[in-house]
């Protein structure tokens, strides 16, 4: 199951430039990510591939046409859920290498009944008050690197 230090999974992204961002992240520390459809752009989409600058051939994706998908490729896999509602803070998750990180879209995160069907994985980047969230590509950058530090950074140099 573990191709890389980690697997970020991004589940219906609608803005190119994040997924592109979020695939250079990904190309940079050699993690895996799942991009679970419908997907609110084309992968030819020339802002997807501006962002991702020349690392696309470093990026190892994969596209699952629904969540329960991932789900069923990975049994074994360990699922935390990144949202303003989570139970946890992010940085007292203790990771490990194969984890699975899970975001939402832009616009409305990930849908409330995979939350509800998985309370106790999910986890939260703290914001203040009256903010509504941070940019993906951001929280997708604190939450991977949060996992790679307690993890040793596995090989980065």
């Amino acid at each position: 199951m573990d191709r890389g230090p980690f697997h970020v999974v991004l589940v219906e992204p609608e803005i190119p430039p994040n997924t592109g961002n979020v695939a250079r992240t990904c190309a940079a520390t050699g993690s895996v990510l799942h991009l679970v459809r419908p997907l609110g752009f084309s992968v030819d989409d020339r802002h997807l591939r501006r962002a991702g600058l020349d690392y696309w051939h470093l990026v190892d994706i994969e596209y699952h046409d629904h969540f329960e998908d991932l789900l069923h490729r990975y049994p074994e896999g360990r699922f935390f859920y990144f949202t303003t509602k989570g139970r946890r803070r992010y940085a007292d998750v203790q990771y490990r290498p194969g984890d699975f990180l899970v975001f939402g879209k832009e616009t409305r995160g990930l849908p409330a009944e995979l939350l509800e069907r998985f309370p106790e994985q999910t986890v939260r980047i703290p914001i203040r008050s009256g903010a509504r969230s941070l940019n993906l590509s951001n929280s997708v950058a604190l939450a991977l690197f949060e996992a790679l530090r307690q993890t040793g950074f596995p090989g980065l140099v």
